[in-house]
């Protein structure tokens, strides 16, 4: 999706990444832009890890007690416990200082990329032991069932000394909602990527939204990739590839498995799934890197078409993915 704007379409910078619109009408480019921009920059302000001024920063500060929430936060915690109850914890909105211990505690545009370096032989834990195994468990981290959400009076509740993180959600969800205001402002049919998490709002060109998946959404279209159309819902893609650093120099990557509170090793390097939304489509990407070998069978079950590539650059296809003979293909065992 990384390519010149076209007319109906614009690119720019936000949340840390790159937003990307595109609109049926190219007459209504101007208010869907402006409709985004107003989107994502509320929930910046509400979400954000990295803004000491954001609701959520403010928050955390006083995990253990009851604090005041907008509905914007109560909206995206309520999203982010589903997400934990449908994943069975794999996608887990209490990481947050498990990931300030990895080293990502800025916005990654300011953290050092190392994407395509050697791993290391060993992995460096948060309280900065290698461990020759490659796995080391978290010294404590209270789960996502340790969150109370009161609707009803605008609070919630942490447990002490728990860090919020939202981003395994948030992005996904912001995208969804940037595509809806974006379609009610410019009147048109709408796609809105947000780091690479699709939405769409309003009706789909002719043909569909066309769509290159790769590894990295800034890749040009020549990127070893596939390129498919959706007409509808979301698409989302979670790679271990690309929000890379490194930390006491160590490897490290943002997505951490909640049982060792350290970033996914094995399994898959990138995962693409398609759904009704854009957060739902994350919520699946997120939890496939997490499981691991098991992620094409769940994601069959889930009836979720999706892409996956192993360390190797091989792909397996679930849930109807549409098959690419340009690629070396792994047989879907749950099919």
């Amino acid at each position: 999706m990384n390519k010149a704007p076209q007319p109906g379409s614009a690119a720019w910078e936000a949340l840390g990444t790159t937003v990307v619109l595109r609109v049926t009408d190219p007459e209504a480019l101007a208010p869907a832009r402006q409709a985004v921009g107003d989107e994502l920059g509320a929930i910046d302000l509400a979400l954000s890890r990295f803004r000491a001024d954001s609701e959520l920063s403010r928050a955390n500060a006083h995990a253990g007690r009851s604090v005041k929430a907008s509905p914007l936060l109560i909206d995206a915690l309520e999203l982010a416990l589903r997400a934990a109850a449908l994943t069975d914890g794999d996608v887990d909105p209490t990481l947050g200082r498990a990931l300030e211990l990895a080293g990502y505690d800025r916005d990654h545009r300011e953290l050092t990329a190392i994407a395509g370096e050697p791993e290391p032989a060993g992995i460096v834990s948060p309280a900065g032991i290698v461990s020759p195994a490659g796995i080391v468990s978290a010294r404590s981290r209270a789960g996502w069932r340790t969150i109370a959400v009161d609707r009803v009076h605008g609070t919630f509740r942490a447990a002490p000394g728990v860090k919020l993180d939202l981003g395994a959600t948030a992005k996904a969800w912001a995208a969804d909602r940037a595509a809806d205001a974006a379609a009610r402002a410019g009147g048109c049919g709408v796609l809105v990527g947000v780091g690479g998490d699709i939405a769409t709002s309003g009706p789909a060109p002719t043909a569909g939204w066309q769509i290159r998946v790769t590894d990295d959404h800034r890749s040009d279209p020549s990127a070893e990739g596939q390129t498919v159309w959706i007409a509808g819902g979301g698409l989302a893609t979670s790679s271990t590839t690309v929000r890379c650093w490194s930390h006491n120099g160590h490897a490290m990557h943002h997505i951490l498995d909640p049982r060792t509170g350290m970033p996914v090793r094995a399994g898959w390097r990138t995962v693409s799934v398609a759904a009704a939304t854009c957060a739902e489509a994350n919520i699946a990407t997120t939890a496939a890197i997490v499981r691991g070998d098991g992620a094409a069978a769940w994601l069959s079950t889930l009836g979720l078409p999706a892409r996956l590539v192993d360390p190797a650059g091989r792909v397996r296809t679930a849930g109807g993915w549409p098959p690419d003979p340009s690629e070396a293909m792994l047989l879907d065992e749950a099919a």
